[in-house]
């Protein structure tokens, strides 16, 4: 089995303003990752930051846990043989202004009910 990494989007340009070439990237990445030996296990957008509540101990508030110029537009799970090819393969993941973060995941597993 292969090492599992989340890869956290980081992004200046909301979804909705995304060029189409860029829009088609993140369509097209999953059979670019599998073309290099990679997989893309799971992966997911996240609304806006406005829509965010952040817990700090018993303070509930309104937005982000951080406010930042890029903003966490999405995650997905990654599978490589090692730290090098996870980076070789979220260097592919389409951003106009920000970057990706890549981090090794410990104990992944998909809970289901029942």
């Amino acid at each position: 089995m292969m090492a599992q990494y989340a890869v956290l989007l980081y992004e200046r340009v909301p979804p909705e303003e995304l060029p189409e070439e860029v829009q088609r990237g993140h369509l097209a990445l999953p059979a670019e990752v599998a073309a290099r030996g990679g997989r893309i296990v799971a992966g997911m957008g996240l609304e806006p930051p406005e829509t965010a509540t952040s817990l700090r101990g018993d303070l509930v508030t309104d937005g982000p846990f951080i406010e930042t110029k890029e903003v966490l537009a999405g995650v997905f799970v990654l599978e490589a043989r090692d730290l090098d090819h996870a980076l070789e393969l979220a260097r592919l993941t389409p951003i106009v202004h920000g970057g990706v973060e890549v981090r090794p995941l410990v104990g992944f597993e998909i809970v289901e009910e029942g």
